[in-house]
């Protein structure tokens, strides 16, 4: 049909410009959402949404549970295992308080689901010391005062032990950069980073 000036237009006879538009839009909108959808049932069909059994590795120790698709590392390790020295502040991923080892590399408890978490070596903070001796690291922090409520300490420790593992003598702004990502609501960041530099100067930094 042709408009105003002679030129033919695609729209059906019967369909306004308005409502054509329309129509496309919530066509649009409907494309992306269908995709979620069928992600979500593909995850359905291979995790839930019922509790699924996992195998998870937890400071060189195995366990066999069941747990929900839905469920975070950090709600496992707390809820389920009792495993509580990491522990839950902000539980959005902005504050490095549940930080963990997975296959060696720090990562957010409250961000990493449960189940992506199988056939990887887990490391919490209990994991860290040795033989019934407290991390350098740990050890520090107890020795500079460097904390407060100690909600965030796990969290800062476990982060500052992964920069001295790949650097003994780092400095304190390798640390800082190392810790960044960390918040310390009670605000001691000065011993946090006085801890630090004792680190370095025991292993001749």
């Amino acid at each position: 049909m042709p408009d105003k000036k002679g030129n033919h237009s695609e729209i059906p006879d019967g369909v306004s410009r308005r409502s054509f538009l329309k129509g496309m839009g919530t066509g649009a909108a409907i494309l992306p959402a269908l995709g979620k959808t069928v992600e979500a049932a593909d995850l359905e069909n291979r995790f839930g949404p019922e509790p699924a059994p996992i195998t998870l590795t937890i400071n060189e120790k195995i366990y066999h549970l069941q747990v929900e698709p839905r469920e975070t590392l950090i709600e496992v390790l707390r809820n389920r295992l009792n495993i509580t020295g990491t522990k839950v502040v902000c539980d959005n991923g902005s504050c490095g308080a549940c930080t963990v080892y997975l296959d060696g590399a720090p990562v957010y408890g409250c961000m990493m689901l449960a189940v992506k978490a199988q056939n990887k070596q887990i490391t919490t903070i209990e994991g860290i010391s040795q033989n019934g001796k407290l991390h350098p690291v740990q050890e520090a922090f107890i020795e500079a005062d460097a904390l407060q409520c100690g909600f965030c300490t796990p969290g800062f420790v476990m982060s500052m032990a992964k920069v001295f593992e790949e650097n003994p003598k780092a400095s304190l702004i390798e640390v800082k950069q190392g810790l960044a990502g960390h918040i310390c609501r009670c605000g001691a960041y000065a011993q946090i980073f006085k801890a630090a530099e004792n680190v370095s100067k025991r292993n001749g930094g």
